[in-house]
Formats: C-alpha cells, structure tokens, sequence
C-alpha cells in the first residue's frame, strides 16, 4: 500500500536525528488545571483540545505529530503544536510574526487574516500553506517547526481563494486543492485544483472545478488533499460548521470526476458539526482523525476519532450499524504509539517572570513594540497605553488587546494589576477583559480626583455600539486584584480584590459571545484618550488559570 499526504517518502535516519533535535528544543510540560484530554488510564476524552483552535490540519514526522490551525486576525498567527500521543498537545511556535500586508493589519480587521491553513512536510522542511480570503495564498516554510518560518509568499493571488491543501504526485507534479469565500468570490459550494509549478510556489493555471456541492453538500469548504492505493481522495466537511457532515471524495483521476461519501455525521451523538480535519496514521499501522467541534462563546474546539479503511473508503468514529458512517467518540482508546508519554496541554497561566511572553498571547492586529515589556527585575508585564484610534467605537476597534483563547467550559482568571497612571491625564483604563462581538471588562480608570474602579459592558461591539460604563468607588490603592470565573454556558462574573483576600463581586452577570468567526477570549488591555509624549503605564504581575472551584 502506498500512502501519500503531500509528501514524499523521507529517510528514517533523518527522521531520527530530527525528532531528536525537536525534543531538546521542546519546553518543559505543563499539565492545565482546568481540562485535561488524558484520563491516565490508557483512555481519552474530547476534546483534546478544549480551546479555539479551528479548521486544524496535522501531520506525523517520525514519532511526532504537528498540528496548525486558523488564526484570522490574531497575532502572532498560525499556531504551531507538537504531539507524541495526539492527546497530549503542546503549543510550540507560530509560524507568522505578523500578518501581511504589514500595513493592512496594523488595525483591528476581526475576521479576515489566516483562514483554514494546511501542513506539510518535504525534503527536509515544513510546508504551511495559509489563504487569507482578501489576498490569495500564501506559502511560509521552515526546517523547525517551532520556527523561524520564511517570509510568505504569494502563491495565487485572489479574492476568496480559501483552504489550500497541496498534493505531490508520483509524476513530480504538484497540485492543490481549494474552496470558495462566497463573501469574497461571489460563489461557494465547490471545490477546485490548480497545477503548481514543481517548486510548489506558484499557480500555473486559474483552477479546475472538480466538485460541485450545491446539490447535496452544500458550503463544502476545508479540503485536504491525499492519495493512497491509487486513488485521490479530497477530505472536506459540508453542510456548515454546526450543523454538517465530513465528506470524503474519491478519484482515479486527479480532475475527477469524484466519487462522494458521507463518513462521519453527528447520528445520536452531543457533537454537532463535526468539522474539517486532518487524517494521520501512526507507526503501529492505526488511523486517526483530527476535526473541530463548534462550541459557539467557546470556539472551534478540537476532536479525535479513530478511523478505518473498508473497501478504500476511510470510515471515521464508530460505525455500529456497519453503513460506512461513522459517529464521533467521547471517551476512547489512545492511539497506539508504542510508548505512554507524559501528560501535557497547551500553557495558560503566566508569571510573566521571563524576557518573552508566553506562546498562549495574541493582540488583535500587529503589535507596536511600544505596548508591552516584560520587565524581569520586577518579574511583571508593563503595559503602556495606547491612544484610542480617531475611528475607534469601542474596545473592539483598539489593537493592543492582549488575549488568550479560553481553554475551558468552566475556569477561574485571576490578575493582580499596579496602576501607574500619567498624572497629566484623564481617563486611562487598565483591566481584565472577555473578547468577543460583545464584551465586558474590569478595570481602573484615572480622573482629575484620583483612580476609579470601574465595569463596563458593550453589546454588539462589532456593530460600532457604545460602552456602557459603571463607576464601582473611587479607590487609593493603586494594587488591584481582577478575577473573572467563567461558568456553563460561557457565564462571566467579575470580581476584584482590594486585599488580596476578599473578593467583591460585581452585580452583573455577563454572557460570553464569540467574535467573529472565532470563540470568545480573555486578557488584558491599556487604552489612553489623548496623546502625549509619556503614557502611563500598568504592571501585571501574573495571570493565573484555575478551576472555578480553587477560589
């Protein structure tokens, strides 16, 4: 049998020495608090990843598996995490510094940016290949995953071209599949090949239609491309991110005409959707699937199911009725790997005690140097603030909102903020915030007579509304404790602390939303009304993730 995934066949030496390398580079593990996948007894539960990581495309290399995902606006964009097992992830790098164009991201642009990117690996290196639905498609590579990664480049340009996946054939030649924006294109249900040259860095024709879904898989999106056994297959969900299927089609031809087949549905089960994905094998001759779940305020959150061939047909979850369809899982077995490797889940809290910020951040366009320092001698996050843009509506509109995904269905946010404001101004804000269409936030803000606590919320923040803000006291201490514990159904009560021991609850209970495209997050932010030459400025001494219950 032979098994392509957009890669050649590489040898096992240079697979070694390279899981070495990526080992030693490889930061300590660290075990949430919050959600862990492994279950220590040789099972797992979905999610295996309890965070927003959508539209996820992996790889194995040697004993390791690589997995990205969309990022849209966020920056730094298009995470990179590092598996032995497919359960235990760790987030290892990202492979864009900054968006491109440079400029255009300079300002919040909530939904475009990194659409459902692809991973390969080739000769040596990494191949990422990402759509932004307003530019074309991009290609970054790198020899180490955790990065550098090369500037992109442009490999067709485009309006709405989405959801690339390469395809090196036997011949030498080189293909890649793709989708439609509709918002963009003015068209969507179908899926298209082009011819890339052999270096895979640019499209030799406009495209060919292999696909057209609109009669009974409509908004197909998020095809992945492989072969095996002679046959092409291009992987892709249908039907719309909550509420569809995972379709797989099948050719001898790499044009078609293809073959349809429904392989996995939410049947009786919880998990709706179940979306876009990567197949990945291990050593041991097993099969496995990685896709998202949408989980509205909580994202696009990441599954594993198992998966079979019958009759050169892959067949994923479980399949009791014997029709070729399977369901998702749960709870499961763990893959078969060879080895029981230690637990580990992304990071979360921050000491903010190092010269770097912990791989969990984002802003919300491309970061200013300005905004934020890491100052070891106090082993704190200074964040200055930033003059609120001319255009700006709300927070929503500001691009130095630090954030984080959230990595639970319930968990508890606890900070503990110094205020240093400029005395000649007014009204510089410091705070905790949950992100999303709408949003609501904690925070310190200066007047003429001294610091105020205060709580605002803003509904429909992406349609430009007003915040609504809510003086809380007038306060001395220019130390402040911020919590937020999110609850069942993305349920946010805020609370501070004056002491560090007794928490005062705000009278409001707010719920989370997502953004757009995306689940909702929680972080920091300094905001400023006017300019000057001197911002005041405010210390985070940590940020820390724990259960609800650790209060």
């Amino acid at each position: 049998m032979k098994f392509f995934s957009g890669t050649a066949f590489l040898g096992l030496l240079s697979l070694s020495v390279f899981a070495q390398k990526t080992t030693k580079m490889t930061s300590p593990d660290y075990v949430s608090k919050v959600w862990v996948a492994d279950q220590g007894d040789g099972t797992y539960k979905n999610p295996v990843l309890n965070a927003d990581y959508s539209d996820p495309d992996a790889i194995r290399v040697g004993d390791d598996y690589y997995m990205i995902s969309s990022s849209f606006e966020d920056v730094p964009g298009l995470p990179v995490l590092h598996s032995k097992d497919l359960v235990n992830w760790k987030l290892i790098g990202h492979a864009l510094k900054r968006q491109v164009p440079i400029e255009h991201f300079s300002k919040t642009r909530h939904g475009e940016g990194v659409w459902a990117p692809s991973i390969r690996y080739r000769n040596g290196e990494f191949w990422i290949y990402y759509p932004d639905p307003d530019f074309g498609i991009y290609l970054t590579k790198a020899k180490d995953p955790a990065g550098p990664w090369s500037e992109p480049i442009l490999v067709a340009g485009g309006k709405g071209l989405i959801d690339p996946c390469p395809l090196w054939d036997e011949d030498g030649k080189v293909y890649l599949v793709y989708a439609f924006a509709g918002s963009r294109a003015g068209i969507k249900s179908v899926v298209a090949v082009k011819e890339l040259n052999a270096d895979g860095t640019k499209a030799l024709d406009e495209g060919v239609l292999v696909y057209d879904g609109h009669e009974f898989d409509p908004t197909i999106e998020g095809p992945k491309f492989y072969k095996r056994n002679g046959y092409y297959y291009i992987f892709a969900p249908a039907g719309g991110v909550s509420t569809g299927w995972q379709l797989v089609l099948r050719s001898k031809n790499v044009y078609g005409p293809y073959e349809r087949k429904v392989v996995m549905e939410q049947g009786k089960t919880p998990i709706n959707g179940p979306h876009q994905g990567a197949w990945v094998d291990t050593k041991t001759g097993e099969h496995w699937f990685l896709h998202f779940r949408d989980k509205d305020a909580y994202g696009r959150v990441v599954h594993l199911n198992p998966m079979k061939w019958v009759n050169d047909w892959p067949v994923i979850g479980i399949d009791e009725d014997g029709d070729g369809t399977g369901e998702p899982v749960l709870t499961y077995k763990k893959p078969n790997v060879g080895k029981v490797y230690p637990l580990a889940t992304p990071v979360e809290s921050d000491e903010f005690n190092g010269s770097k910020l912990g791989l969990q951040w984002q802003w919300q366009a491309n970061p200013k140097a300005t905004w934020a320092f890491l100052n070891p001698s106090k082993g704190a996050l200074t964040l200055f603030s930033e003059q609120i843009p001319e255009k700006a509506k709300n927070l929503w509109d500001m691009p130095n909102v630090l954030q984080q995904k959230f990595p639970a269905e319930e968990f508890m946010v606890t900070t503990k903020m110094s205020f240093s404001p400029n005395p000649k101004l007014e009204n510089e804000k410091a705070g905790l915030a949950i992100m999303g269409l709408s949003y609501a936030n904690i925070a310190l803000k200066s007047k003429k007579d001294g610091n105020y606590l205060v709580y605002t919320v803003c509904k429909d923040a992406g349609k430009g509304r007003p915040e609504q803000e809510k003086l809380i006291t007038r306060i001395d201490n220019s130390t402040v404790l911020f919590r937020v514990k999110v609850t069942a159904g993305a349920l946010c009560k805020f609370s501070y602390s004056l002491d560090a021991e007794r928490f005062i609850e705000i009278d409001d209970l707010f719920p989370a939303v997502p953004g757009r495209w995306k689940g909702a997050k929680v972080g920091l932010f300094h905001t400023r009304v006017d300019k000057i030459n001197d911002s005041g400025y405010a210390d985070f001494d940590w940020f820390r993730v724990e259960p609800v219950s650790a209060e």
